[in-house]
């Protein structure tokens, strides 16, 4: 523990170090990333985060139990109505996933211990932004943002599938497809789930502008791995054309970047995040494979 105080201590130094010695760069930094979270973040993120808990809150879970129980429970072991989270993952982007998995735990739809795997694989990066930002607009290729899109999903599955595998107990058993779907009433529900979205992504936000102005502030040419490593945006966006770039935003994409894990820390309440840190390594694996295998079909 005091080896993490004195790292986090040793990188707010070097951070304030560069503030002082670069302003302007730095209002700069902030300046860009707050029109990111304007122009963005905020809009490719807040409707799913306010929809998904809505629809939880509206007792879509009896439903997804139901629907995706012969999918899930062979797959990862875990309930149907799990497929919430890895849906909102999937569609909404990071960390919509994560705070859908919070949402069931609390909700008491999963037990602690489901919902800490389920954070392995469900906390993802969105279609739109894979097909759209990394592959049509930086890659320059559809096709290459399909094959991201395609490759984030099922690198995603295979990591649920190996990690819930390693875990044995699960708390009490898992509750049968007829689950109580247990509804609010529409405005109480619709009140709770924006004023919940809203916290969120004031949190979400003020990770993305600092960490967004980091890495603005290192030097320049280094390798586009390393500013990915801290935030994703920014190390997509250095990539070339071609295959290395094509593997390299897989990878990148499937890791998240620091940014969004303290994203997810910020929505998961008190959830241990260990099986999110393994899931998203073994998952960026995975998903650089796949990308180094599929790469001279798709490019």
């Amino acid at each position: 523990m005091e080896m993490k105080r004195w790292l986090l201590i040793l990188c707010a130094l070097g951070y304030a170090a560069l503030l002082t010695a670069r302003p302007q760069e730095a209002a700069a930094a902030v300046q860009e990333a707050l029109a990111l979270c304007l122009t963005r973040v905020i809009p490719a993120l807040f409707p799913f985060l306010a929809v998904t808990a809505l629809l939880l809150r509206l007792g879509m879970a009896s439903w997804l139990q139901g629907l995706f129980a012969p999918v899930m429970r062979p797959l990862t072991g875990l309930p149907g109505v799990s497929a919430a989270a890895l849906l909102a993952g999937l569609l909404g982007g990071y960390p919509a996933g994560a705070r859908a998995a919070a949402g069931l735990y609390r909700d008491g739809l999963l037990t602690r211990r489901e919902a800490e795997l389920l954070l392995a694989f469900c906390n993802n990066c969105g279609c739109a932004f894979l097909y759209a930002y990394a592959g049509a607009g930086v890659l320059q290729s559809p096709r290459a943002g399909v094959g991201l899109a395609v490759i984030h999903a099922a690198s995603a599955l295979l990591s649920g599938a190996i990690l819930c595998r390693l875990e044995g107990e699960r708390g009490r058993p898992a509750l049968p497809c007829a689950l109580p779907s247990r509804p609010e009433p529409l405005s109480g529900a619709l009140a709770a789930s924006v004023g919940g979205a809203a916290a969120a992504m004031a949190n979400i936000c003020a990770f993305v502008v600092l960490f967004r102005s980091v890495t603005d502030l290192l030097p320049p040419g280094l390798p586009p791995w390393v500013p990915g490593a801290l935030e994703l945006v920014s190390g997509v966006s250095a990539l070339s054309p071609g295959r290395a770039g094509f593997v390299t935003a897989a990878g990148l994409s499937a890791w998240g970047g620091l940014c969004v894990h303290c994203q997810t820390l910020s929505v998961i309440g008190d959830l241990s995040p260990r099986w999110h840190w393994a899931g998203k390594a073994l998952q960026a694996l995975l998903a650089s494979l796949l990308a180094a295998a599929a790469a001279p079909f798709l490019l």
